[in-house]
């Protein structure tokens, strides 16, 4: 998960271009510390083809998955480099469940030995707390977050099923009421982790929470991977699905770096951007 031995990446913006390790390059940025009193630092990241397509959907489930045509080893790491940088990851329901089902890969945790180490020594809990967000609370509470002692929450809408919330408190699990109806907003949601002490929150929601973020103003940063390939397909998924966003969706690029070799020889952008506020 350290990526490929000796990896290197162009950065060719912030110039001037220089070839630069893999490792190391997104905890530079030290989002843990980007966060201010009671405002958290919130970022986002994507893998994308270059068609748009995230995820392909299975029209008979619904269940979505990551092509491995999109993936590398470099962008894994990178990927844990961000996960290592969290006070909070903060995931939805349909992940939870397609967890259970063993669709998908538990990365709730921080797993490798140097990220671990470098979490304790810059300050860090040994794992993030994890947020799961639902508007049904119809999900299966994982078992590893309890097995790496890692505080869990649940952020839901106003109009959440009462007793299931009071069936999750009794249990122990903060349920926090992020929205006037069913959804979770990213505003009161951003502001009641920050009241909560975390200073840097990482969206594994997916694309409806990250666009809430984007409407709400929460959203600081975004890092987008972008697979050098055309995926194609009918039933897929995007990075934001709803209505126009206007100036909510304005970014400006803040670096850039290129890696000619994998997945396939056909390379990656790993671009990051700031959103303009």
């Amino acid at each position: 998960m350290s990526g490929a031995p000796g990896a290197r990446l162009l950065k060719l913006f912030p110039g001037p271009p220089e070839e630069v390790a893999v490792a190391g390059t997104y905890l530079a940025e030290r989002l843990h510390a980007l966060g201010g009193a009671g405002q958290p630092f919130v970022y986002a990241s994507f893998v994308s083809s270059l068609d748009g397509r995230i995820a392909l959907r299975d029209p008979a489930t619904g269940a979505s998955r990551l092509p491995l045509a999109l993936t590398s080893e470099n962008d894994l790491r990178l990927f844990l480099e961000l996960q290592a940088q969290a006070d909070c990851l903060v995931t939805n329901a349909g992940y939870l469940r397609d967890l259970a089902a063993r669709r998908l890969d538990d990365v709730l945790q921080v797993g490798t030995p140097d990220l671990a180490d470098w979490r304790v020594a810059n300050g860090l809990t040994p794992q993030p707390a994890v947020v799961v967000v639902s508007a049904s609370l119809d999900f299966p509470l994982p078992a590893s977050p309890v097995r790496h002692a890692q505080r869990m929450l649940v952020a839901t809408g106003a109009s959440a099923p009462a007793g299931k919330v009071a069936r999750l408190r009794e249990r122990g699990i903060p349920v926090i009421v992020a929205g006037t109806g069913v959804s979770v907003e990213g505003a009161p949601l951003v502001r009641e982790l920050g009241r909560r002490g975390y200073r840097s929150l990482y969206l594994l929601a997916g694309p409806r929470l990250f666009e809430a973020m984007l409407r709400d103003g929460m959203l600081a940063r975004l890092y987008l991977t972008t697979t050098h390939g055309l995926l194609g397909g009918a039933h897929f998924q995007t990075m934001v699905a709803g209505g126009e966003l206007g100036d909510a969706g304005r970014l400006r690029v803040a670096a850039l770096r290129y890696d000619a070799g994998p997945p396939d020889g056909v390379g990656q952008w790993f671009a990051q951007y700031d959103v303009i506020r």
